[in-house]
């Protein structure tokens, strides 16, 4: 019965947030994972190519149907051996397990895919160097990541893992990983990829994340700060990006 009622004032709290979401500008209710996805990876891949895909784990960002049908070559780089042991069978032709601010590429790949790994990772320097080196020149580097400037960036990096993983697995049913979020902003990972050679082609910023729809008011709360941090920052005030890179130079 306890377990009936919570359940009903979480849906309640959830219908809440969304009723709230459409009052709101499109900007502000385009969920960026989902985008990146749909919309701004499938625009570079193209057949015969050969990608690195990094941090994709159990979870490939190309799953094997579309791998066939675009007859790629798929790299998969992870810093754990049992999350590439995991994938799909037939997800990647090769895996190489090695902490990504560590691994140095070989300059042959056409497309290198990086979906919510780089807010974990310690060094985001080393892994846009990683991400340099892996491509041949005019390849192209398809970027998501969550921004360090978003609230709940903020609260991941004060909260205590054991805390923040319990908060997962009892509301979204995932374990989650330390993040960092290293000079995840949209000014900062310009700034990096011109240091490492590489030009911005396209870039997406969003403004919508789930992580406070399960209490309204602190919902509500969230959202009036975002439209206040937009109006006073622009992008910078964005919770997520989506970025793609073309190599220049070596």
């Amino acid at each position: 019965m306890l377990r009936k009622a919570f359940k009903s004032i979480l849906c309640l709290q959830i219908y809440l947030s969304r009723e709230l979401d459409r009052l709101l500008p499109a900007k502000f209710r385009q969920d960026g994972m989902r985008d990146f996805v749909d919309s701004v990876l499938p625009k570079y891949l193209r057949r015969n190519m050969k990608i690195y895909d990094i941090g994709g784990g159990r979870v490939p960002a190309i799953d094997t149907d579309r791998k066939r049908a675009l007859d790629a070559y798929v790299v998969g780089i992870d810093v754990d051996q049992n999350e590439l042991d995991q994938a799909p069978p037939g997800s990647y032709d090769e895996w190489v397990c090695v902490d990504i601010t560590r691994f140095e590429g070989k300059e042959e790949a056409d497309l290198v895919i990086c979906k919510a790994v780089l807010e974990h990772v310690r060094n985001v320097d080393d892994g846009f160097r990683a991400i340099c080196s892996s491509l041949k020149v005019g390849g192209k580097a398809a970027v998501f990541a969550p921004s360090r400037n978003a609230v709940y960036a903020r609260l991941n990096l004060l909260l205590p893992e054991t805390w923040k993983n319990c908060a997962l697995q009892r509301l979204q049913c995932q374990q989650g990983f330390p993040a960092h979020y290293d000079r995840c902003t949209p000014r900062d990972f310009r700034y990096l990829a011109s240091r490492h050679g590489m030009e911005v082609v396209e870039e997406k910023v969003y403004f919508m994340s789930n992580y406070f729809q399960y209490f309204f008011p602190l919902y509500f709360l969230w959202r009036l700060w975002t439209l206040i941090f937009y109006w006073s920052s622009k992008n910078q005030a964005a919770e997520s990006m989506s970025m793609v890179f073309e190599k220049r130079s070596c």
